[in-house]
């Protein structure tokens, strides 16, 4: 109640200094991070952020400023250094304030907030980041060493006030917890990531984490490099969920007005195989990135962007949207890193539609290929423009449609139109992968790929 007020407050100290048009954007969040490093405490950081940020509108020019002061004198600091910003301010023709027209009701979203985060002492988060390092180390005698084991957590509220009538408030808890597992036999070390998210630490379990670490470390160990050849490849979710992520980017409306995607223009074209269905789903409970209205206060929804292969939508904010023209209207993917900053296009969470198949299905169809289970490099080995890629990989030979021996230090390359084309199958079963996004998929199988090694 108390951040409404603020917002709401905000905007109309805007409007008497002087804006046609004002929003305000308040925060109030804490956020915890603990790192365990060989069973001590590495560090432990809790820190909290309460601010605001006000855009303005002057014919056709914005303005922001934002400020940590919520006091009176203070959200009359911040309001006045926004109109004199937007005064200043080149004029862009599309630079308006957000309309609530024909906005409805934001959704209601269960279990966005979950209290019992607020019942967990410091002592028992340690606790369970200590018991993830050692669930880790006796999953398997060879596993030798444990990079830093982290756990964190969020909890925060914002409100939102527009001089347009788009208001709103909510607030929400994150959990994840993360560790890399070193595993060594005869000199050989290899790595391997486990991880669990949720909406409070009761959703993290500190044996699977730890196994999955170590189960991966494990399977890797002996590995060479494959031969270089053109074969099917399987991502599992992990690597799946870093491709997705980084298409995701490219169908943002603001990356494909600048020409920085190389599917700018193909809207309404087929541009995957019809086994892919990708959705921006802002709404889904157990998506990390959902809310009931975006960071400009425009209800959020679900946005189909490939519909069994067709390119169906861009993501759009209000003023990508009102550059595009032709009646486009905002998809509620307006996003902010905090108050400090005004928004911009991005996604929510995108969840890849499942499959038919099993995950041992996908590699008996994939025969003699590869099982890719880590990309280094995906985000700089990607040419945002082109599309095309080659980055470095580690995972799993094929043999006769089951896993075999372990391969690192090979690469895989192709654009992302060929590989889209190529995708064959979806699993059965998705997973959502918290890194560089919120990101649902299921292990993906890639018809033909090139594979660079021996």
């Amino acid at each position: 109640m108390e951040l409404n007020r603020i917002a709401r407050d905000a905007v109309e100290a805007a409007l008497a200094a002087g804006a046609r048009d004002a929003e305000a954007y308040a925060q109030d969040s804490v956020g915890r991070e603990i790192r365990i490093f060989d069973g001590e405490v590495e560090s432990l950081t809790e820190a909290g952020e309460r601010g605001l940020g006000v855009r303005c509108w002057i014919d056709h020019r914005v303005g922001y400023a934002y400020g940590t002061d919520l006091g009176n004198d203070g959200l009359g600091a911040i309001a006045a250094a926004a109109v004199e910003a937007a005064r200043i301010a080149d004029a862009d023709e599309f630079a308006a304030p957000p309309s609530a027209g024909g906005a409805g009701a934001p959704p209601e979203i269960p279990g966005l907030y979950d209290p019992t985060l607020a019942k967990w002492t410091t002592e028992r988060k340690i606790e369970l980041a200590k018991a993830i390092e050692r669930a880790a180390r006796e999953a398997d005698d060879r596993v030798t060493a444990v990079e830093t084991t982290v756990y964190a957590d969020d909890a925060q509220r914002v409100a939102i006030a527009s001089s347009t009538g788009l208001t709103g408030a909510f607030e929400a808890t994150t959990a994840y917890a993360y560790l890399q597992a070193i595993a060594d036999a005869d000199g050989d070390k290899q790595t391997g990531l486990g991880f669990g998210m949720g909406r409070s630490p009761e959703a993290l379990h500190a044996d699977e984490i730890g196994r999955e670490a170590a189960e991966r470390a494990a399977s890797l160990l002996g590995a060479a490099k494959p031969a270089s050849r053109t074969c099917p490849v399987v991502l599992d979710p992990v690597v799946a969920a870093s491709f997705v992520g980084f298409i995701g980017g490219t169908l943002c409306a603001d990356a494909v007005q600048r020409g920085r995607s190389p599917f700018a223009g193909r809207l309404g074209d087929s541009l995957a195989s019809p086994a892919l269905t990708v959705i921006d789903d802002a709404t889904d409970p157990a998506g990390l990135n959902s809310s009931p209205f975006d960071a400009e206060g425009a209800p959020s929804g679900r946005t189909p962007l490939i519909e069994a292969g067709r390119l169906a939508a861009y993501l759009h904010d209000s003023y990508t949207a009102r550059r595009q023209g032709e009646g486009t209207r905002t998809t509620a993917n307006a996003s902010r890193a905090g108050y400090r900053s005004p928004p911009s296009v991005s996604t929510s969470n995108l969840i890849v539609a499942p499959g038919a198949h099993t995950f041992e299905e996908l590699l008996a169809e994939a025969h003699n290929g590869v099982c890719v289970t880590d990309v280094a490099g995906l985000h700089s080995g990607v040419n945002p423009v082109s599309g095309t890629f080659s980055v470095g990989a580690t995972g799993r030979l094929i043999k006769n449609g089951q896993l075999a021996a372990p391969a690192d230090e090979f690469t895989i390359a192709s654009d992302l139109q060929s590989m889209l084309e190529a995708i064959t199958a979806a699993a059965l079963e998705p997973r959502w992968v918290p890194f560089g996004g919120s990101v649902n998929t299921p292990a993906l199988l890639i018809g033909e790929m090139a594979v660079g090694g021996a």
